[in-house]
């Protein structure tokens, strides 16, 4: 694929694996409470689907929009004193993602490239419990995340089609956490903020 770097703009699919979690705070009534003495993130494993778009603006710079759809859980941990139990939240997201990225590419090595990625992204949450009523036990998260992503990965090109493994780090910078005072689990937190390790395979033309 040798007339592949002067092509203006090529296409692929996403296929990958992560593991989320929230990054947690507790709240000032945490400490001054005996029910709950512990709370804290659970590491889960998920996995995505995406399309992928590559603008080529220089032979060292691209523009890249991967829209993905996420599958995960952020699961929350809880040791109870009264009445003496742990407890496991789960808190389940399906989530539409919309990364803007430029990639910053090397020389080919053969048929092997190696590539940085940086940029943004918005998150929105098809399965938000945000406006669940009924919701004694259980801990409400925003819809919409914004956050950045920062990674890495290779090319591998044959005849038809390019092979590219990738490794990034996403992570949110806007508090997810609806706090709700009557919420018993809820109400122990402080801020909750996304984060996600994925492990990439692209297929590009």
């Amino acid at each position: 694929m040798e007339e592949h770097d002067r092509k203006p703009y090529y296409f692929g699919i996403t296929l990958a694996a992560n593991q989320s979690y929230f990054r947690l705070t507790h709240s000032d009534l945490f400490l001054h409470q005996d029910s709950i003495m512990v709370a804290e993130p659970l590491k889960t494993v998920g996995f995505n689907l995406g399309l992928l778009a590559n603008l080529r603006i220089s032979n060292r710079f691209d523009l890249r929009f991967n829209p993905q759809l996420f599958f995960a859980n952020k699961n929350l941990y809880y040791r109870e004193n009264y009445p003496d139990r742990s407890t496991e939240k789960k808190v389940e997201s399906i989530v539409v993602s919309f990364p803007l990225q430029i990639k910053f590419k090397s020389d080919r090595i053969g048929n092997m490239r190696v590539y940085t990625i940086a940029g943004m992204k918005l998150d929105h949450d098809l399965a938000s419990n945000k406006s669940v009523r009924l919701a004694e036990d259980l801990v409400k998260i925003n819809k919409t995340t914004y956050g950045y992503e920062i990674g890495a990965g290779f090319e591998f090109y044959f005849p038809s089609f390019i092979f590219t493994p990738e490794f990034k780090v996403s992570n949110g910078l806007n508090d997810v956490h609806v706090r709700d005072p009557n919420l018993r689990y809820s109400n122990v937190l402080g801020e909750l903020n996304s984060r996600m390790i994925v492990f990439s395979i692209h297929l590009q033309g």
